[in-house]
Parts: structure tokens; C-alpha cells; sequence
């Protein structure tokens, strides 16, 4: 496993279920609300600070998810809303970047996961996917999704290939 996550250079996410813990509001207006940890968004910034590549993949149509990510570094063109086919979007992302499948962590946690966890260089879940997932992740995190378990993995891999440290100025302009 520790090879496997060397090779990492880019990381793959679903949204709800792994940043969220999949409950989502809604108003009179239809308007969709989704609480995010700010242990799983630091931990992004960090991969964008070093230069990691940062996709989401999501069935999720709310313009929401567009501004959340983008405040923490995923950049616009590699946000994939209203996703059917998992898949072909990670197909994409990985050409247009020149990533190779192996290269690429994605974190999931429902049905429609699978195919792209069995594809990519390592298969990751919340503690609390579906039975489905967890049969076929390369790891499962201790925290459910929405708490932390995005953190615990981008800063385990970090660390392994020696990345995990804040650089304050760095931080401020880009954030």
C-alpha cells in the first residue's frame, strides 16, 4: 500500500457522503444545503498548495459545490456537477492533466463510486459507505463522512511523501 500511495499525484472526490455526511437541507425554494468540516477543506488547500491535482466528481447540481471548492483550490474546469457516469469524468480529468489512473486517489462512498474506486490508484471511503464500497476500497478511514475523513487520508499520503507542512506565507497568498 505505501507504494502505491507514493505514486499519488492527484486526488479525486465525490461530495456527499465524503465531505458531507450525506444529509442534505432544503428550503421552500428548493435550494440544497450541505455542512462541510474545515479540517477536510485545510486539508485540501494543503494538497493545492503542493501542487496536487484536485477533481470533484459529484451527482450534485448545486451551484453551492461549485463556491465551496473553488474557495479551497479545485479549479473550476475540474468540477464535474450533475455526474451520471463517475467514470468518463474521471477519464477526463485524468487525460486533460496527463495523469495516469494509478496516479489518482478517489474518495467515495455510494453505488455509483465503484466503477471509477476500481479504476483509480487507490480506492478510498469513509468508515461509513455503503457495504458495496468498503468491499472494494483500498482503504477505509476511521472517521464517517463530513468528519474528517478527507483530512485523515490527504494528510496520511502527504506525510508518506513528505509534503505535510504549512507554508504561512504561501498559504496567505493564495488563500
Amino acid at each position: 500500500m505505501e507504494n502505491r500511495l507514493r505514486k499519488i499525484k492527484a486526488f479525486a472526490f465525490d461530495v456527499d457522503g465524503v465531505f458531507t455526511d450525506g444529509g442534505i437541507l432544503a428550503d421552500t425554494t428548493g435550494e440544497l444545503y450541505r455542512t462541510f468540516d474545515a479540517k477536510d477543506a485545510m486539508a485540501v488547500r494543503m494538497a493545492a498548495m503542493k501542487e496536487y491535482g484536485l477533481c470533484i466528481i459529484t451527482g450534485g447540481r448545486s451551484e453551492s459545490i461549485t463556491k465551496r471548492f473553488t474557495t479551497v483550490g479545485v479549479k473550476l474546469e475540474d468540477i464535474y456537477l450533475g455526474s451520471r457516469a463517475k467514470i468518463e469524468d474521471f477519464e477526463d480529468f485524468c487525460s486533460r492533466h496527463g495523469y495516469s489512473a494509478d496516479e489518482v486517489m478517489y474518495f467515495g462512498d455510494d453505488l455509483p463510486d465503484i466503477p471509477v474506486m476500481v479504476e483509480c490508484g487507490c480506492g478510498v471511503c469513509p468508515c461509513d459507505a455503503v457495504d458495496e464500497v468498503k468491499a472494494i476500497a483500498d482503504y477505509i478511514t476511521t472517521r464517517p463522512g463530513g468528519k474528517g475523513s478527507v483530512r485523515e487520508t490527504l494528510e496520511l499520503v502527504m506525510k508518506l511523501q513528505g509534503k505535510w507542512a504549512l507554508d504561512v506565507q504561501e498559504y496567505k497568498k493564495k488563500f
